[in-house]
């Protein structure tokens, strides 16, 4: 049973590549109270990097591959660079936080995604027991605060590349079976938009039967269909509510006025 709240947020590349827009983002975020994780995807700096070094960057339909030199690149980025500078900069905050790939204290396992069509190369796939749920509440509950980096293990001294968004899911269905558990993911746009061209058509909740129809007609299209589906599924596996929002709104958050919330009724 669950004993208290948990908000998980997840950040992706527009924060990061953005020294102001991160250091507004942090100061709302070490200001929320409570027990909360952070989860960042990585930017651009691990490709302006690879390029820097002679490391061609491969993309497969938006998604990375990751072969043998690009995962030496992306782990000194997201789980050394970006994720001790987000760490020290919440320190500044006095935000207590302890930087994690999924190898430390074997927070989270993985499996290198199998070969189909494409071979992703070293890329994490994450099962439904990815998740060291005991490990993570043993820092939440020491009183810190963890700050996940979008690398993760296969218990054979692999590091593997795992999507940040998928990682920030992961935790909160698992986290929900200890604690009432919420998760924001923070994009550019200020929510879920009934209208693309103008930002103020925020639609502030949305049911399940409502995302069927709003799918449908057209409202909801393109990348976010994935997005929505991936919240949903999330909530039907226990997590309480997935919000999505501007991450420049974040402290509007425990007040109940950030973007759109998900939620199954």
């Amino acid at each position: 049973m669950a004993n208290s709240v948990l908000n998980i947020i997840k950040i992706g590349g527009n924060i990061i590549d953005d020294e102001g827009l991160l250091d507004s983002f942090l100061e709302k975020f070490s200001a929320l109270s409570g027990k909360k994780i952070l989860v960042h995807g990585g930017g651009k700096i691990a490709t302006r990097l690879a390029s820097e070094l002679g490391v061609q960057a491969q993309m497969v339909e938006g998604r990375r591959v990751t072969d043998e030199d690009m995962l030496r690149i992306v782990t000194m980025v997201y789980a050394g660079l970006t994720n001790k500078t987000i760490v020290a900069k919440l320190q500044k905050l006095k935000c207590d936080a302890v930087g994690l790939s999924g190898a430390d204290g074997d927070v989270i396992k993985a499996i290198k995604r199998p070969v189909k069509d494409i071979d992703y190369g070293f890329v994490g796939d994450l099962l439904h027991d990815s998740v060291n749920t005991l490990a993570i509440k043993k820092f939440l509950e020491a009183g810190f605060v963890p700050v996940f980096s979008a690398i993760t293990h296969n218990g054979l001294g692999q590091l593997l590349n795992t999507n940040a968004d998928t990682i920030a899911s992961s935790l909160a269905v698992s986290l929900s079976s200890l604690y009432e558990t919420s998760l924001v993911y923070c994009f550019e746009k200020n929510g879920v938009l009934r209208d693309v061209t103008d930002e103020n058509s925020v639609i502030p909740t949305i049911k399940y039967e409502e995302f069927e129809y709003l799918k449908d007609s057209g409202v909801v299209n393109d990348g976010m269909i994935p997005k929505l589906q991936n919240a949903f599924n999330a909530i039907n596996k226990g997590v309480q509510e997935v919000y999505i929002g501007h991450a420049n709104n974040l402290h509007l958050f425990q007040q109940g006025q950030f973007g759109t919330c998900l939620t199954l009724k």
